[in-house]
Formats: C-alpha cells, structure tokens, sequence
C-alpha cells in the first residue's frame, strides 16, 4: 500500500492554522490581568493545540516546537497554577505574530526558525521554568555586531502603492553603511520587453547594513510595505575581505552584476495565497444552489421537449418556459453571487491588535467600537478593501485622536472613541471610519497646501475643498516623518485602490469634534448594471450607479473654452464634454451635439457629460478583465459580451471623469 501524500492538505493546515491565531489573538485582547474568564483561556490553549497537532503531522517541527512551549504556559494558565498577567498577554501576543511569520516561511519554503522565533522560544521556555524572562524581552532587538543582511523582492503591485524602493534605500544609508551584493530580475517578469508594465515592479535585491543597527530601526524602514514585498532580514554572519562589495553611492544604491540564473528564484507568496486562496461556504447557500439546478434542468427538460414537437399551439407554453428559465437563471446567478460573498468582520478583527499597539506606541487612550460587521461583500473586495482601511485607522489614532491631557483640557473624556461602521445602500456597501478627536487642522492644510502652490496665497477655501487637498499625492501636514505618518504616502494612496475597486472616498470634519471618512464599495466586481449606449459602431456600458441625468442640449447651451474644449451649464455649474468617439477613436459617430445624447456622470463628486449616439436599454454586465487578456486601456475597466454575441466594453467613469477635468482645466 502506497503512502499517502500528506502536501495535499498543506493548504489547509496553513488556512485553519492562521484562523486559530486570529481567534486566539482576539481572545487574547478580551483577556484583562487578573482575569480568570475560563472560556476565554480555553479558546486560546484550543487554537495553540491544534497549531501544534496539525505542525506535527505535516511535518513542521519549528512550528511544532514552539506551539508546544507556548502551549506548555497556557497549560500553566488553564489549570489555574499561572495567573494571568499583563506581561503574559504581551508575550502571548508576540507569539502569535510570530506563529504567523514562521507559518507564511513554512508556506513558501524557507527556513521556518529564524534569530528572532529562536529568541522569543528561549523567552517562553524561561518563562514556563519560572525564571524570570524581563532581561530577555529587548534581546531579539539587539543590534548585531556587524550589521544585518538583508532580502527585499517587490511584489509586482509595489509601485501602485505609492512606495518607491530608492527611498527606502536612501532611508537605511542613514542608519549605516548599506552595499547592494547583488540586484536581479524576479523570473516572474515578462521574457519580452514589449510585454513589461512599467507600473509594476519586478526587481529584488540582496543588501547589507554594516553597523550596530537595532533590529527594530530596520523593521521600522520597511513597516508600510507589509503585503507589498517579500522581506527577509537575518544577523550578518562575521564578513570576510574578499565578500565586501562596493558601497553605495550617495542617493541611489549601486547594483552589482547578477549572476547567470538565479539560485533563489522569488516567490510570490502573498500574491498566491491571496489568487489561489479558498472561501468557506455554509451549507445553506450550497442548498440554495443545489435547489436552483434542480429547478434549472426541470426548464431545460421541459424546453427540450417543447422544441421536439414543437407546435403553434405550444405557443404559449414555450413563452411560458423562456420567462421560467430566466426566472431561475436569475435565482441561480444571485445564489452563485452570494457564495462569493463573506463577513467584513474578517476584516474589521484586526482592528483591535492595531488599536492596542498604537495606544501603547503613541500613549493614547482609544475606544474601538465595531458595527456591521456582519456586512458581506464580495471576496475579491474583501481582500483589497484591507490595506486602505489600515490606513485610515492609523490617521485615525494619530492625527486625528488628541493625548489625553489635550482631550481633559479641551472638556473630553481622556479616552477618545474610534467607530467603524459597514451598511448597505443601494448597490453598494459602505464602511465609515469616525473618531471624536481634533478634526482636520485646516490652517495647517492650507499652509502646506500653499507652500508646494497647489492653492494661492490668500485663496478662500470651504471646509469640502480643504477637505479634499489631504488626497494629493505625497501631501502631509507633519512636522516630522515617523514610521506611521508624515512620509508622504497614505491617503493618495487609499483613493488610488478605493478606486481601482470602484469605489469612492470622501472625508466630513468638524473642527474639535472629530472626522468622519466614508468608503462607499460595490458589492461585487463580477456583475454590474448597466446603460447600453451606441458611439458609431461600437457598444459602450456606462454603470447605472455613476450616472446622474442624460439629456439633449442645444448648441447655444454649449460654450468653448481655452484649449478646445466644450462645457455646458448644469444645475448651477459647468460640466465639461468628454466626446466618447475622440477619446477611443470610433468611426462614424454622430459629431453634432444637438443630435446626439449627453449622460452625465459622476465620480467623488466631479461630474462630467458624455456624449453618445444614442441609448440602447439598460443590461446586467459580466465583466471580463480587458487587462488580462489584451492591455490596460484608459477609460476602460473592462468588457462584456452582449447577447448578441458582440463585445461591448465597460467604461472607467473615474478615469474619464479624471479626463475629462483634465481637459477642462486646459
């Protein structure tokens, strides 16, 4: 009898096993010191118990090892012999980090144990001996003689972000001497230069930081890069002469040859585990489906025997049988959708380790308050809808909640109030991040906004406009850069992928009474609905949720402007024209404007009119990345096949509104 292949179920160990950190981080920040609440303690030593079983099978031993020491102190705990203190949770909770680095190495295939996971195992074993473990817990920090080498490969998507690796260079040349060993080409990158992206990244790096650098000062230069990269830091080993290499020139780190083949290939560990991840689907909604096939091979019967002997007099029933089949095909469409659909509560729990950590960091007190956390949405915005709601969360706690010596002195409670809130409206889900802090400093807004002459000195600005120049790229009102604000990258950067979802975001401030930012998403990237237009010969889909009016003007309602550009009043303002056939070259078209249809349509609050042929009917639209299977194209999301079989494409109202206000402006 052959063995069976245990790297079958390895995907799921690494799946369950991250669930049970998640849930014992979360029992770990409900557990107080002193707290003897049996079934928290319980649900903890559970996830720690079955991370070591599952390690211990598949045949991860460091990941065994160290779940078992830790393991061993909740056992401590669990039968009362341990009382629960604060330095306990503390440790615990760096457990559970580290638990998840060792478990994202073992997923990738790199050595699991590193310095750090070795130094925290020797914390917990002292521990769980009873010796005391204060004098160990700035160990892992310390810097090493030498310095620390260092693997930093970009993810493809690194440069959407708004990081630029030369600054992240530029920033550890002045913690000590940094040398490039070696810069490749990850083997994900296109073999033809035609095929390359020049906004994504496919570029690595060997480094070494010579000198006595603390641990955490190089963590702290790659801290907003989590997702966008795959780090590897490790103790440089005791140098030889003939291994240095040339150091870096001021400014930009200079590359040295890369060898012929790369024995370390890069791999893409976070862009796998999120493309090739799985979704757990209760058995009611694969009921539901189940009962909808059922129903749909009962039409299909029922058409097929009609088609057979198919009569005048079966007419009516043959009509009958098309609006049951649509009826059912709906019902499947919608049972299929919601399989897709999961809790943003997977995303609002990581919110209260978060919390914790930046109260501790920044001496703040903060009240985290959840609602709608039952709220679902589709699974591929889940997964993007993360890093920017980090973001806010962080500008949240640190520009926007005040000390609490600020908030006594002002008539507050010292404890400052952080809400996220998610609800449905309409076809959307909306995900509000509020805090009861200062608000938006709008005199340092407009100082800085008037330093880099974004506005004129003297400019009167409303409170929306002010608002809306915290969005600009690289734009920060802090005096000095940490390693949670003040870098010039953050909310340029959560409009750019609230965007790319679809989605908008706008921000509501009351000075002294706190901000309000508001993330409005659609519910799925798969289907939307739709208003089918005509541009000459092409077929054009403008999503129903943008578009405001559409309307015919005359051309006496149209006026030219600088530039050559066309606008027209509208509801007490200006809009400008944006003529679809110029802008994607169609033949044919209808040139007049008092012959043709505009639609007006709408992105964070910025319109613009398109003018079309004419309207065709309004369609759901199953959209087909564009991207994918030909190249990006501006002003278009996507594409669709209608049901004449023909090919419509879908159109990016954010990038076209951002045209067409472009055009504007010249």
């Amino acid at each position: 009898m052959s063995a069976v292949d245990l790297t079958q179920f390895h995907k799921t160990f690494f799946e369950e096993s991250r669930e049970g950190l998640d849930a014992m981080e979360a029992a770990l920040l409900a557990l107080d010191s002193g707290s003897t609440d049996h079934e928290l303690v319980h649900t903890i030593f559970r996830a720690a118990h079955s991370i070591k079983g599952g390690a211990a099978t598949f045949g991860f031993s460091d990941v065994a090892a160290f779940t078992h020491v830790a393991e061993s102190l909740l056992e401590e705990v669990r039968s009362e012999r341990r009382a629960v203190e604060a330095e306990l949770i503390d440790l615990m909770l760096r457990s559970v980090d580290c638990l998840r680095a060792m478990l994202a190495r073992s997923s990738s295939g790199q050595p699991v144990a590193d310095a750090d996971s070795e130094a925290l195992r020797g914390e917990l074993m002292r521990l769980a001996s009873g010796e005391a473990a204060v004098a160990t817990v700035v160990a892992p920090k310390a810097a090493p003689a030498n310095g620390w080498d260092i693997r930093f490969v970009a993810l493809p998507h690194l440069l959407q972000t708004g990081n630029d690796p030369l600054r992240l260079f530029r920033e550890l040349q002045q913690l000590g001497r940094l040398e490039v060993r070696r810069a490749f080409v990850v083997d994900r990158a296109p073999a033809r230069l035609a095929d390359l992206d020049p906004s994504q990244c496919h570029l690595g790096w060997e480094l070494r930081l010579h000198g006595a650098v603390a641990r955490g000062d190089v963590d702290a230069v790659f801290d907003w890069l989590d997702g966008d990269c795959e780090l590897a830091v490790e103790a440089m080993a005791e140098e030889t002469p003939a291994a240095a290499a040339e150091p870096a020139p001021a400014g930009v780190p200079a590359a040295t040859p890369a060898p012929a083949a790369d024995p370390r290939p890069a791999r893409e560990t976070a862009v796998a585990s999120s493309e090739g991840g799985s979704i757990r689907v209760g058995i009611d909604k694969v009921d539901a489906l189940i009962n909808m096939m059922g129903e749909l091979v009962i039409t299909q019967s029922m058409l097929s025997d009609i088609g057979e002997n198919f009569q005048l007099s079966q007419l009516e029933r043959l009509r009958e049988g098309l609006l049951q089949l649509e009826r059912t095909t709906r019902e499947l469409q919608e049972s299929v959708m919601r399989i897709r659909m999961l809790p943003i509560g997977s995303v609002f729990n990581r919110f209260p380790r978060l919390v914790r950590d930046l109260e501790r960091k920044l001496g703040k007190q903060v009240k985290l308050e959840l609602h709608g956390e039952h709220t679902e949405l589709d699974k591929t915005v889940l997964e993007k809808i993360g890093d920017p709601l980090v973001h806010l969360v962080r500008n949240a706690i640190d520009h926007g909640l005040e000390m609490p010596a600020q908030r006594k002195a002002a008539g507050k409670a010292e404890t400052g109030t952080l809400k996220l809130n998610a609800y449905h409206e309409g076809g959307n889900i909306v995900v509000q991040i509020s805090d009861d802090g200062a608000g938006l400093n709008h005199a340092a807004i407009v100082a800085k906004a008037q330093q880099r002459g974004l506005i004129a000195a003297g400019q009167e600005l409303s409170d929306a406009e002010v608002a809306e120049l915290i969005f600009q790229p690289g734009f920060s009102t802090a005096a000095q850069a940490t390693d949670l604000s003040g870098r010039g990258v953050g909310m340029d950067v959560v409009r750019r992928n609230v965007r790319d979802l679809g989605g908008s975001v706008g921000v509501r401030s009351e000075s002294g009474k706190g901000s309000v930012f508001t993330i409005a998403l659609p519910l799925t990237l798969a289907i939307i609905d739709g208003l089918v237009t005509a541009v000459g010969h092409e077929r054009y889909i403008v999503p129903l949720t943008s578009i405001v009016e559409s309307l015919r003007l005359r051309p006496e309602a149209v006026r030219r402007i600088a530039g050559g550009g066309e606008v027209f009043h509208f509801r007490d303002e200006y809009l400008p024209i944006m003529r679809l056939h110029r802008a994607f070259g169609c033949a044919d078209a209808i040139t007049d404007i008092e012959r043709g249809i505009v639609v007006v349509i709408e992105d964070d609050n910025r319109r613009v009119g398109l003018l079309v042929d004419e309207l065709l009917g309004q369609q759901q639209a199953v959209i087909k990345s564009l991207e994918a299977h030909y190249r990006r194209v501006q002003g278009v999301s996507g594409a669709t096949i209608l049901s004449d079989g023909s090919v419509a494409l879908i159109v990016d109202v954010g990038g076209v509104v951002r045209l067409g206000r472009r055009s504007k402006a010249a």
